[in-house]
C-alpha cells in the first residue's frame, strides 16, 4: 500500500509514537523543528510559532501529494505546547504570544493548508487534530492551551460539516487523555502558585494512572481506520471510543 503519513511534532511524545506506530509499507514525514528518530522517511524542518513555518509546511505538502500515486494520505497534528503555565497577565509576555501561535494559529492555518493539498485527490484522506479536556474544562493556569483546545474543537465541528459537503477529507479531533509524555513531566513540575490543578496529575502519576504513550498511538490508527464509525467532524475523547486508557 502506497499511504503518506504526516505527523507534526512527530520529534517527540505522542507525535513520535503515532509516526513509529503507522502501518509498516508507510511513508512517514515528521514536521518538527529538531527533527525524529526512529522509522522517519523525511524531515520537514518548521517552527510552528513563526508564518514562514506554516508556509514551509504547506509547499512540503503540495509537493509530497504530488510526488506519487498515493492509495491514502493522513495528516496529524500532534505539535503543541504548555509552556508558559501561569496565570494571564502574570507569565512572560513572548512566551504567550508564542503558545497562541503555535496551538491556536498554527493549527488552524496547517489544517486549511493540508485540506487544499488534498482537495483534488480521489483517495481515503483524513486530518487528525490532538484535542485535550482542557477544551471543556477550566484550568487557571492554562489560559492559552485551553483556548486553543476549544477553538480547534469548534474548527473541526466546522470544518467537518463543510468537507461533508465538498472535499471529502475526514476531518476528526481527539484527546487522548493524560498521558506519559514529556508534557506530563512539565506539569508536574509547576509551582501550584502557577497552575492551582497540580496536584491532581501528580496523583494520577503516582497512582501509575498515566496512559502509555505507545498504546495511545495505536488507538488513535484505530480511530483513523475506522472510517464507517468516524466520517469526519467527529470531536472523540479517545478513552470513550476505543479500548483500554484511562
Amino acid at each position: 500500500m502506497s499511504h503518506l503519513v504526516v505527523v507534526t511534532g512527530g520529534s517527540a511524545g505522542i507525535g513520535r509514537a503515532v509516526l513509529h506506530a503507522a502501518p509498516a509499507d508507510a511513508h512517514r514525514v515528521d514536521v518538527s523543528r529538531r527533527g525524529a528518530d526512529g522509522p522517519v522517511d523525511e524531515h520537514i524542518a518548521a517552527d510552528l510559532a513563526d508564518p514562514q513555518g506554516w508556509r514551509t509546511v504547506g509547499s512540503a505538502l503540495r509537493r509530497l501529494v504530488g510526488s506519487r500515486s498515493w492509495e491514502r494520505v493522513s495528516f496529524v497534528h500532534s505539535a503543541g505546547t504548555l509552556t508558559p503555565i501561569g496565570f494571564a497577565g502574570e507569565v512572560d509576555d513572548e512566551a504567550y504570544i508564542r503558545n497562541v501561535l503555535v496551538n491556536s494559529a498554527a493549527t488552524q492555518v496547517l489544517g486549511h493548508l493540508a485540506l487544499a493539498a488534498l482537495a483534488d485527490l480521489d483517495i481515503p484522506r483524513e486530518v487528525l487534530m490532538l484535542s485535550s479536556g482542557a477544551a471543556r474544562r477550566s484550568r487557571p493556569g492554562w489560559s492559552s492551551y485551553g483556548a486553543a483546545k476549544a477553538g480547534l474543537e469548534s474548527w473541526v465541528r466546522t470544518v467537518g460539516d463543510e468537507q461533508r459537503q465538498r472535499g471529502g477529507v475526514r476531518v476528526i479531533a481527539v484527546a487522548p487523555g493524560v498521558v506519559a509524555t514529556a508534557m506530563q513531566r512539565e506539569i508536574r513540575d509547576t509551582d501550584p502558585a502557577s497552575f492551582p490543578g497540580v496536584e491532581r496529575f501528580r496523583r494520577l502519576h503516582e497512582a501509575g494512572e498515566l496512559a502509555d504513550v505507545a498504546d495511545v498511538a495505536a488507538r488513535l490508527w484505530e480511530v483513523l481506520d475506522d472510517r464507517e464509525r468516524f466520517t469526519g467532524g467527529d470531536v472523540l475523547d479517545l478513552r470513550e471510543v476505543t479500548g483500554g486508557g484511562r
